[in-house]
């Protein structure tokens, strides 16, 4: 009932979560990272912890994503019915989608990205996501957006899609990017807008003057 993509900028370490969905709020639980860690979304029948506990797993430098994956689906009889993207500081990512994921599912991975959906329209949209985010040009959350778009205009979730988020985090503890729009007809074209709002001069130079740490 979600399509959602994990990527990273290998210039900038960067890394982040989009995802879009049918039902209500899919930030809320869907879309977890760290700066400097990792991130990982976690849908069909989603398992919160999946966020919390892998990212605690990733804090461990000698774990791969796939490792941390293995660990999250072990300790989980509920894991047929989970899909999860996991993607490390290195870049490398894992995916599951468990056997009792509503059809269309299916994940892809590469090297600083993965993409993973259920209940969609059919397969092409994960190859749609990959592709736009491939081409895309500027910054992190630009193609990530620009892969969520695709994905949506390829169809996406089969029920429509109502609500979407993106996060990203850069070098501070605090994401560079968190949006999320929780119930709307056009959800995905929300966050281009927001995101365009959140670099007016304004809002911008607000973050320039805090303090690194």
């Amino acid at each position: 009932m979600t399509f959602s993509i994990v990527a990273r900028d290998p210039q900038s370490g960067a890394m982040g979560v989009a995802t879009a969905t049918g039902g209500p709020v899919v930030g809320s639980l869907v879309p977890h990272a760290r700066a400097g860690v990792g991130a990982i979304a976690t849908q069909s029948q989603t398992n919160p912890h999946f966020g919390f506990d892998g990212l605690a797993l990733l804090t461990d430098e000698t774990l791969s994503a796939q490792q941390v994956l293995d660990k999250l689906l072990a300790d989980d009889p509920g894991r047929d019915r989970r899909q999860c993207l996991v993607l490390d500081r290195r870049g490398a990512t894992a995916a599951w989608t468990g056997s009792d994921c509503m059809d269309v599912a299916a994940h892809q991975t590469r090297e600083n990205v993965a993409v993973a959906g259920n209940f969609l329209i059919d397969a092409e949209v994960l190859e749609a996501m990959l592709a736009a985010f491939a081409t895309a040009g500027g910054a992190l959350e630009d193609r990530m957006l620009s892969a969520l778009s695709a994905g949506a205009d390829r169809g996406g979730d089969r029920r429509g899609i109502r609500s979407a988020a993106l996060k990203v985090y850069d070098r501070q503890p605090y994401p560079a990017v968190d949006l999320r729009s929780d119930w709307s007809e056009t959800p995905v074209a929300d966050l281009t807008r927001i995101l365009a709002a959140t670099r007016a001069p304004d809002y911008a130079d607000f973050f320039e003057s805090l303090p690194d740490r």
